[in-house]
């Protein structure tokens, strides 16, 4: 953050950021339902988490839903891997940082943000779902604000699936002694799904974007040729 700065350059950075979203909007608006994954870019491509991205993200794309990352290394590479080869879309939404992230080659459509905020309300706007995979404090935070949003009703109640225990155990063990402190509601422990299981995390997406939500997974809009708009499709 920077304070208080010239009004024009105020109103730049303000131009900027509608420009950042127009841009998202554009690129993203006919990807139809679609769940992002969050999780770290430092995990390799032997990792068991990078395996364990790639395979639930597989499942998912065979299920018709297009999977959506941060389209950077790691654990977004191998969701958009996984989706790739479950046959469904495979979407990125990159933050342009100097020297440190790179968009990986399993991408058929992405979009480069320069702003941390907008590319997060991008990752969650297009979402029916979302699965948070081992991360660090980027991942922590995209995972406790979505929860944040649903939690006082600022967004849909759309499933979210942890995945890996072990690693987020500690974090299990938090939220518990929050609702034992009643910070927060025995609903909205009912949020979160913590589970080590592939099949299950399926089954529960699918059981609240597809039972639940049918109604808000919406045929895909059409594009108007006249805007200069194009269609989602696979590389």
């Amino acid at each position: 953050m920077k304070g208080p700065r010239a009004r024009w350059r105020e109103l730049k950075y303000t131009l900027g950021v509608f420009t950042q979203f127009m841009r998202g909007f554009r690129e993203l608006h006919f990807i139809g339902p679609c769940i992002t994954v969050f999780g770290s870019a430092r995990f390799s491509e032997d990792h068991p988490y990078y395996q364990l991205a790639r395979e639930t993200s597989r499942r998912l794309a065979t299920q018709g839903y297009a999977i959506m990352t941060g389209g950077g290394p790691g654990i977004m590479e191998a969701a958009n891997r996984g989706a790739k080869e479950g046959g469904g879309l495979s979407i990125g939404c990159n933050i342009v940082l100097p020297h440190e992230q790179h968009q990986n080659p399993y991408l058929d459509r992405s979009v480069n943000i320069d702003y941390f905020f907008v590319r997060k309300e991008l990752l969650r706007k297009y979402s029916f779902a979302f699965v948070i995979m081992p991360g660090g404090f980027g991942t922590l935070d995209e995972f406790f604000e979505t929860v944040t949003l649903i939690q006082t009703h600022k967004t849909e109640r759309f499933p979210i699936v942890v995945l890996d225990t072990a690693f987020h155990q500690g974090i299990m063990d938090h939220i518990d002694t929050m609702a034992k402190e009643k910070t927060i509601s025995q609903e909205d422990m009912e949020l979160i799904l913590f589970t080590d299981s592939v099949e299950l995390a399926v089954e529960h997406i699918n059981k609240y974007a597809i039972t639940r939500l049918h109604l808000k997974l919406k045929k895909i809009p059409k594009p108007l040729w006249v805007l200069g708009e194009n269609s989602a499709k696979r590389a």
